[in-house]
């Protein structure tokens, strides 16, 4: 009996249920010594390529903007220079000058607009700047004459120029003018120490050698610059410069502004300026529109991301500094995992 007394009195132990945590120890993850392959990133390429095309852009950018400075100068000298002596009496030259002067100033500021808005309208000013550039061509040639059908009616071309000097109407004029410009009588002044050698080999210029001194085929006897005596020869009134020989004389207001060696030599004058002119226009307008054309193309280039880049350089300094932007963030990771609580 008792035994059931000691049983009630002292009830059997509770089950304690253990469990057991197994621990792992912290391993540090490892970084990779060697930069893996990693795809570059869209954003990362465009800064690239947008620094490297802007090598290409700007080179060729100042390259034009330089181009147009002789056109800014040469249309202030058109605008301001003094005509040459007498060159005022042809009209309709003194008209191209001013135009082809303000042609110029134009010419300079929309080319440096179309550099500056390059960005944004390449096309329009593609269009503008090479119509301008053609337009600048074909005066220029026009002026120099290429156009042989066409040369008598071209204004400042050499055959326009021959025709308006030998026009008698017009020469009177010019004769009187020379004549007032003291040209010869200048030549008097420098002239006499001078022998008939040193007349004809001294430096010249095409209207004192055509107007103040008469032509070496007459075979005049020199006795200053402004007289000379005639020879026996024969006149040919068939050749032109043989007529100038009876058309000298020593007086000074009449010389040999009448000889055809005086038109000439005025013709040559003139044309020693236009020539000069029409050269510049022609291969000014070339250089500009090549120098817009590289510039169109690089700038398509930049909008459209296909600048050419050197190989092995750009694209490894890419996947590196990638490589170091991941290798930053790993051990970012790392450290505020350890800052974690447990």
């Amino acid at each position: 009996m008792a035994e059931p007394e000691n049983a009630a009195n002292h009830p059997p132990p509770e089950a304690v249920a253990l469990t057991v945590v197994e621990q792992k120890p912290e391993t540090k993850e490892e970084i990779p010594d060697n930069p893996p392959p990693v795809e570059p990133k869209n954003e990362i390429m465009q800064v690239v390529k947008s620094l490297h095309s802007k090598k290409i852009v700007l080179p060729i950018a100042l390259l034009t903007f330089l181009l147009s400075i002789p056109i800014l100068f040469l249309g202030i000298w058109l605008l301001y220079i003094q005509q040459y002596d007498c060159e005022g009496l042809l009209k309709n030259l003194s008209r191209v000058q001013i135009g082809i002067g303000i042609g110029m100033l134009i010419i300079f500021f929309l080319s440096n607009a179309v550099i500056y808005t390059r960005a944004k309208f390449p096309v329009p000013g593609l269009v503008v700047i090479i119509a301008l550039m053609i337009l600048m061509l074909v005066v220029g040639l026009g002026i120099l004459g290429k156009f042989k059908m066409e040369s008598r009616r071209i204004v400042a071309s050499p055959k326009w120029l021959e025709l308006k000097v030998h026009d008698s109407n017009k020469w009177n004029d010019i004769k009187s003018c020379l004549y007032e410009t003291r040209t010869c009588k200048d030549l008097i002044s420098r002239s006499y120490m001078l022998d008939t050698n040193g007349i004809s080999t001294s430096n010249l210029s095409p209207v004192e050698s055509g107007c103040c001194i008469p032509p070496s085929i007459c075979e005049m006897e020199f006795v200053n610059a402004t007289y000379w005596i005639r020879g026996n020869k024969e006149i040919d009134g068939t050749i032109p410069y043989d007529i100038d020989c009876d058309l000298w004389q020593n007086d000074e207001t009449m010389l040999c502004y009448d000889c055809n060696a005086c038109k000439d030599g005025y013709v040559r004058t003139l044309e020693g300026k236009w020539l000069k002119l029409g050269i510049f226009l022609s291969v000014m307008s070339l250089l500009l529109m090549i120098a817009h054309l590289f510039l169109f193309v690089a700038t398509m280039w930049e909008h459209a991301g296909v600048v050419p880049q050197p190989k092995g350089i750009i694209p490894s300094a890419t996947e590196e500094f990638q490589w170091h932007l991941i290798k930053c963030k790993q051990i970012s990771t790392l450290a505020s995992s350890k800052n974690v609580p447990s």
